[in-house]
């Protein structure tokens, strides 16, 4: 083995992969996110590890899920499926940090079914730059 990285031929890179992913569905900025949570129509679900949530703070209403536990919680007829995973029909916005793992968290989304699942497009940091809700870390929850 050399020192060399080689790419696996036809192997994208993570840039053409997310590019790829992307394109299967539309993502959601902020604002229309805050609304259609509002609204009912969308479930806002946080991916962020827990170092970030205690950061930088939570979105009010968001259900935090670990990223390497999404799929068990949302699968609709899964066994380990939270009580908000009410079947296939449920829209979930993911929200990663800056919005990069919750696209491929969507995807994989996509792939059990989850046909409308979106991400958030800049993340959590996209959120808290527009001025949505956050509640401060280690605030109590309402």
């Amino acid at each position: 083995m050399s020192g060399t990285h080689e790419r696996a031929a036809g192997a994208p890179g993570i840039d053409e992969l997310l590019e790829r992913v992307r394109a299967g569905y539309t993502r959601i900025e902020a604002v229309p996110a805050y609304e259609a949570a509002r609204s009912g129509e969308a479930l806002l679900v946080d991916i962020r590890y827990a170092a970030l949530r205690d950061r930088d703070g939570l979105i009010p209403g968001a259900l935090v899920v670990e990223h390497n536990e999404l799929e068990w919680r949302l699968d609709p007829q899964g066994s380990h499926r939270l009580p908000e995973a009410t079947g296939h029909a449920l829209r979930p916005v993911v929200i990663c940090d800056e919005g990069y793992a919750s696209s491929l968290a969507a995807e994989s989304l996509h792939r059990l079914g989850l046909r409308r699942a979106t991400d958030l497009i800049g993340g959590f940091q996209a959120w808290r730059t527009a001025g949505l809700p956050v509640r401060a870390p280690g605030r109590a929850l309402q």
